[in-house]
Order: structure tokens, then C-alpha cells, then sequence
């Protein structure tokens, strides 16, 4: 295994190893300290879970339902161990979270030695201002996820189950891990202002980074919401939308920040304050009364309604004395006067900060700027730089796996060169070829991939580089159609899905419950919801999987001329029309023999014995729709597996190719089901077999049709005109 890491690996490997070994022995001392705090937390959160947290996690998940869907929501337990050892997880997590900062402490000393330990003593105060603070931005966003965000998303999916028919009975571990998850997804992310304050303050990512790739910021969270949150526009805005506003208000405060550490020498805080006063005074004073009328002229009462309105059970109180109007009417002095001072003391921050001095640009040292600032640099600085200087740093740059920097090196020196050839500064003397084809040659490489590195280079049609360089050459003919093709797969995807989701999986269940058998009836099955998000994953699998099949068609035909052009295929492609058809005709025939016999018998069989004992039958949506999808659809997909074996061979892929690519095919096969249905391996190996049994099927097939492979069904090349 050793050999198969190169030196820098195992050297982090090995220097981690004596670093770990070095705490463990500079805290020997303190173990015992270290696991007294770990067994505090690990029975502690044991025993308050127990006595408190279920319950309050049980309301908050029924708290905006309505009487009839609190009431069909049920929390159960799948095995009898499941409660003792979800709690046991959790306070082992909880011990080990709490016991690392004190062993880290302890073992202060190795780290220090190693240089991992700040060298200048931090004072106390910023440490616990520093702690303080992230412990409210903590609990802040927890209080967003638990008063907010957690009863709407709840009433939501309850809502959608029961709409389609099944029942919300959620499996005690799956909901609390999906709670915890949601849980830390918030409390970590609001820790967003002292994060994005401290990494431009410690001038490890700089504030204009932050400042100038907002937009990417913005993605990232929406896409993290789709991540964390159900696939459902209004609960990915209840996510993205405050943590784009944190974002805002945590580059505001970085801004802040780095101000503040710019100009501090240069200003007393108390100067500040004491320079503007009479405004900052003015300013608490208008808070103080603002609050004083909110509780004496009626804003009370408009509150109040406005939270019944929007459905929350929590009230405003009125002060009970003049003494407790009073405390509220100084907390509103106090807190104004204090958001007008910190103003006040930024605005001479900012004003304190001299303006950044402009250098000689020729100064300018290249190569420690990034790609973004080589071409940002002014003319300037290239004005004196050599071919061979220029050569040097882009190799450099190739060195250190930046090939974007050494593109940007040899553009700007060639706009540098065509300037100095324009003015009369004549013409630099050519690079020497070797260095020329080296860099060349280099930044090729760089510009490759990874399989570059198991092809050796080799781009024969027999090896994976052969297979990269067709599928590149295929899908870089489909650029100019992408939009076309992403049309249609994203229309067809939130037709179905909104199908799904208006009622129709609904719909659904209850017709192919009319087809069972006498001895079954519908009141014998019952479909559940294990996991909170459990019926929206699959109509969002299921509608993906419609939009595969209808736009697959589309793929082919603008993917046709490349395909032909490596030889992948033969004809017109017109010939894709016939093909979708015969492929419709043959999913649409093993659909309907799936739907009235085999599924329906397949299903009887299955519950009949269950019946009969008079157990309760109770099938998850996961498991139970997958199990109809398969013996429905799944026979008309296996029907097709040798008609679109037929059709490739009339299209140019012979016998024997298909024959020795079964390899490949099993293991795209297995790609697919691992994607498309539930995650487990028994599922995987249900929908592999069969298909591979449908293909082999379809090679006895081409056997007898081609004879052995001596001829194809494809007509000669030219036969037909190709467009």
C-alpha cells in the first residue's frame, strides 16, 4: 500500500502520526480530566434526550399541523434497541465534541513545539468574546431551524403523504438523524459572519474575494439547499433566502472588520464617540421612545394579530409595571445608541484608512500573483520581461499544476511583444525549440485528464483513451443542441414531478389497488413513510427517470452525425423516429401485460400469506412503489432490451461487438440501478440480473438472426443518404 503514495504523502501521513502520538503524550497527565468531561456529555445529553428532548422535538414536528395530520403522523420505533442506541450515538457524539477542546488544550505543549499553537499569547477576553459569539450565532441559527423552517417543512411533507395516500409513520432513527442533520446544517452556517470576518482579518482569504464572488456564494447556497431541504421551491427559499441575507450581512461586517484593523492606529474609539455625541445620544433617545410607544399606544395589540395571522401561537406581554417600561424603554436607548456608535466610530474607520498607494508597476513580481492577477496587472509590468523570463515563469506554473497562470503569463508577454514590435522595439529572438515544445508539451499534459494518466497517451479504439476521446468527440457535437436537450429534460421533469406531486401518485396507488385480486383488498395494504422526505425522493427519482427515457430519443438524434462520423453508427438518421417507436410500442405492451397480470399476482402472492395471519401489512413507499415500477414498466423495459439490440445492428454495431462488451454493459447497468433506485445492493442486483438475463436474450437473438455474426442487419455504407 505504501508504494502506491508518493513521498509528500507519506511524510503528512507519518508527521500526523507523531503529532497525534506527541498530544497524546503531552495529556497523558490529563486524561483523566479529558474523559470525565467526555462521560459528563455522553450522559448528560443520554439522560436529557430521554427525559426532554424527544418531546420537544415531537412538538416542534406537529406544531403547524392541522388536527387531522397530527393525528395520522406517527414516530415508531423498528427494532426495540433502536431508542437506546440512537441515544447512545448521540451522547457519544456529544461527549467526543466536548472532550476535544480540553484534550487539545492539554496537549497545548506538543503542539506548541511543532508550531501549531498561536506563538503570541491571545488575550482572555477576545478568546471568550470570540466564544461567546459563536455560541449565539449558534443558537441563533438553531432558533431559525426550530421556530421556523422545522414546523413549516414538517406540515409540508406530512401533508404530501397523506395527500398521495400514504401514511407518515416516520422510523424514530431516520427522523432524528434528518432533524440533527438540519440541525448543524444551520448552526454551522450561521456561523458565516465570524467565519468570513476571521479568515479576511487573519488575511487568509481577503475580503474582495468575498466582496467579488458573491455570485458563486449565492449558487453554492441554493444548491446546498436543495441538498438539505426537500426538493420543493418554498422550502428551498425558506433556506436559501436568510442565508444569502446572512451572507450580506456577514460581508458587511468583514468590511467592518478590516476597516477597523486598517485604521485602528490611526483613531481613539474614544474620539470617535466623543466627536458625534450629541447624535449618537439623539439617536438612543428615538429608540428608548419607539419602545415606550410600542408598549403604551397600542403596538402591543398590532403585534399580536399579526403573529395570529400568520399562525404562531406566541404573544406579546404587556409591561406589568412602570419599573419593567422603563427597563424596556433603557434596553431601547441602549441598543440604538449602541448600533449609532459602532456607525459613527466605522464611518471615521473608513475615513482614517489612507488610500492604497500606487506603485511602479515595472516593481510588480509576477510570480507571486494567480492566474486572475496576471491578467490584471497593468502593461507595465510586462514591458521589460524576456521570452525566455516569460517561458521560465510558465513553467514554473506548469510545475505547480496552475496551467491557467501559465496561459495568462504567455498571452500578456505576447501582448507586451506585439506592443514593443508596434512601436519599433523590434523583435525578440525566438525561444530555443526544446523549451518551446517543452512548455508546449507541459501545458498540453495539464490541459488533459486524469485517464491520461492510465492511457499512457494512447488514443487507439480498443483502450479507455479511445473511448474518452470518442465520447468527448460526441458530446462536444451536442454543445450547440445543450439548451434544446436541457429544455425538454427539465420540462418534462417538472411536468411529471408536478404531477406526482399534485395528487397523481395518489391517483396511481388507488387504480392499481382496483386491480388486485378479490382476496386482497385495499384496506390490507398500507403504504408508509419512514423518512420525512421519503415520498418526495422517489416522485423526484421517478420523474428523473421519465425525463431520461423522453429525451434519450432527442440525444440520439443530435448525437447521430458524430456517432456515424466514428463509426459508432450507420444510415440517416431519420431511422431514430422508427426507433422510438418500436421502442414505445414494446415499453407500452410489457407496461400493460405488468399492470394487469404480473404485477397484480406478483403483489397478491406476496401479501396473501400476511392476509391470511391477519398481520398488518405495512409496505414503505420506497420499497412497495419500486416493486410496482419494476413489475410494470421494468417488463416493457425488458422487452426492449433485445428490440434495441435489433435495432443498433441495423445501425452498424455488429454481433461480435455487443458480444464482447458485455463487460462494459453490466457495469453501466449497475451505474444506473445505483442511481436510480432505493440504495441498497439487493435492489441493485434485482434490476442488474434481469436486465443482463434481457440481454442475453438479445444476443441468442442477433445469434440466429445474423447467423453467428457472418452478416449484420445494417445496409451496406452509401446504401442510404446520410444527412
Amino acid at each position: 500500500m505504501s508504494s502506491a503514495l508518493d513521498e509528500d504523502t507519506r511524510q503528512t501521513l507519518d508527521a500526523g502520526r507523531e503529532t497525534a502520538g506527541a498530544m497524546l503524550r503531552s495529556a497523558q497527565k490529563d486524561l483523566q480530566k479529558v474523559f470525565i468531561v467526555f462521560l459528563v456529555g455522553f450522559i448528560g445529553s443520554f439522560y436529557v434526550l430521554r427525559l426532554y428532548v424527544w418531546d420537544f422535538l415531537e412538538g416542534i414536528t406537529r406544531s403547524k399541523m392541522d388536527a387531522a395530520t397530527a393525528g395520522e403522523l406517527q414516530i415508531i420505533a423498528q427494532t426495540p434497541f433502536d431508542v437506546i442506541l440512537l441515544q447512545a450515538k448521540i451522547g457519544l457524539v456529544t461527549g467526543i465534541l466536548l472532550g476535544l477542546p480540553v484534550f487539545i488544550y492539554f496537549s497545548r505543549d506538543a503542539l506548541r513545539d511543532r508550531g501549531l499553537w498561536p506563538s503570541s499569547p491571545i488575550p482572555r477576553w477576545k478568546l471568550v468574546l470570540g466564544g461567546l459569539l459563536a455560541t449565539g450565532l449558534f443558537f441563533a441559527g438553531l432558533a431559525y431551524g426550530y421556530l421556523v423552517f422545522f414546523p413549516v417543512m414538517f406540515a409540508f411533507l406530512a401533508n404530501n403523504a397523506l395527500s398521495a395516500g400514504f401514511t407518515p409513520t416516520y422510523s424514530i432513527v431516520l427522523w432524528a438523524q434528518f432533524i440533527f442533520l438540519l440541525t448543524l446544517s444551520f448552526g454551522l452556517a450561521a456561523q458565516l459572519p465570524l467565519a468570513m470576518s476571521a479568515l479576511a482579518y487573519t488575511d487568509i482569504v481577503p475580503y474582495e474575494t468575498f466582496r467579488d464572488r458573491w455570485r458563486y456564494a449565492v449558487v453554492g447556497m441554493v444548491a446546498l439547499g436543495a441538498l438539505f431541504t426537500p426538493p420543493d421551491p418554498f422550502t428551498q427559499i425558506m433556506w436559501a433566502v436568510p442565508m444569502i441575507v446572512l451572507y450580506g450581512f456577514s460581508l458587511y461586517l468583514t468590511k467592518v472588520v478590516i476597516t477597523a484593523k486598517r485604521g485602528s492606529e490611526r483613531i481613539s474609539l474614544g474620539a470617535a464617540a466623543a466627536g458625534h455625541w450629541n447624535f449618537i445620544l439623539g439617536f438612543g433617545l428615538v429608540g428608548g421612545l419607539l419602545v415606550y410607544a410600542f408598549f403604551t399606544r397600542g403596538g402591543v395589540p398590532l403585534a399580536n394579530d399579526a403573529l395570529a395571522l400568520a399562525g404562531s401561537s406566541r404573544r406579546f406581554a404587556a409591561p406589568g409595571s412602570q419599573l419593567v417600561l422603563g427597563l424596556w424603554a433603557a434596553a431601547g436607548v441602549l441598543l440604538t445608541g449602541a448600533v449609532a456608535f459602532m456607525y459613527y466610530v466605522y464611518a471615521e474607520l473608513d475615513a482614517a484608512v489612507d488610500p492604497i498607494e500606487v506603485g511602479d508597476p515595472t516593481e510588480i513580481d509576477l510570480a507571486e500573483l494567480d492566474a486572475d492577477g496576471i491578467r490584471a496587472a497593468p502593461p507595465e509590468a510586462f514591458a521589460d520581461l524576456s521570452e525566455d523570463d516569460a517561458v521560465a515563469m510558465a513553467g514554473d506554473a506548469m510545475d505547480d499544476d496552475d496551467k491557467e497562470k501559465a496561459r495568462a503569463i504567455l498571452e500578456r508577454f505576447d501582448e507586451a511583444e506585439a506592443v514593443r514590435e508596434a512601436e519599433g522595439g523590434g523583435e525578440s529572438s525566438p525561444a530555443p525549440q526544446s523549451t518551446t515544445e517543452e512548455i508546449g508539451d507541459r501545458a498540453s499534459r495539464a490541459g488533459g485528464t486524469f485517464l491520461d494518466e492510465f492511457t499512457g497517451g494512447e488514443k487507439d479504439e480498443d483502450d479507455i483513451g479511445g473511448y474518452y476521446t470518442d465520447i468527448a468527440f460526441i458530446l462536444d457535437s451536442l454543445t450547440s443542441r445543450a439548451f434544446r436537450i436541457a429544455a425538454v429534460f427539465g420540462i418534462v421533469l417538472a411536468g411529471t414531478f408536478g404531477w406526482l406531486y399534485t395528487g397523481g401518485i395518489g391517483r396511481v396507488f388507488e387504480q392499481f389497488l382496483s386491480q388486485l385480486p378479490s382476496q386482497v383488498t385495499p384496506d390490507d395494504i398500507n403504504v408508509v413513510a419512514l423518512h420525512p422526505m421519503e415520498a418526495l425522493i422517489f416522485e423526484v427519482k421517478f420523474s428523473t427517470l421519465v425525463a431520461v427515457a423522453v429525451t434519450f430519443p432527442i440525444v440520439m438524434y443530435y448525437a447521430w452525425p458524430a456517432l456515424r462520423d466514428r463509426g459508432f453508427v450507420r444510415g440517416n438518421r431519420n431511422v431514430i423516429f422508427g426507433w422510438a417507436a418500436a421502442l414505445v410500442v414494446g415499453l407500452f405492451g410489457g407496461f400493460v401485460l405488468g399492470y394487469t397480470t404480473v404485477a397484480p399476482t406478483v403483489i397478491s402472492y406476496l401479501v396473501a400469506d400476511g392476509v391470511r395471519a391477519n398481520m398488518i401489512i405495512a409496505y414503505r413507499i420506497t420499497n412497495f412503489f419500486w416493486l410496482i415500477f419494476f413489475t410494470t414498466a421494468g417488463i416493457g423495459l425488458l422487452a426492449d432490451v433485445p428490440v434495441l439490440m435489433l435495432l443498433l445492428n441495423t445501425a452498424g454495431i455488429s454481433y461480435r461487438t455487443m458480444r464482447d462488451r458485455w463487460r462494459e454493459v453490466t457495469v453501466g447497468i449497475l451505474a444506473f440501478a445505483a442511481v436510480a433506485t432505493p440504495a441498497d445492493v439487493m435492489t441493485m442486483f434485482m434490476v442488474t440480473i434481469p436486465l443482463m438475463v434481457a440481454y442475453g436474450v438479445g444476443l441468442v437473438v442477433l445469434f440466429v438472426v445474423t447467423l453467428g455474426g457472418r452478416r449484420d442487419l445494417a445496409r451496406p455504407r452509401g446504401a442510404t443518404a446520410e444527412t
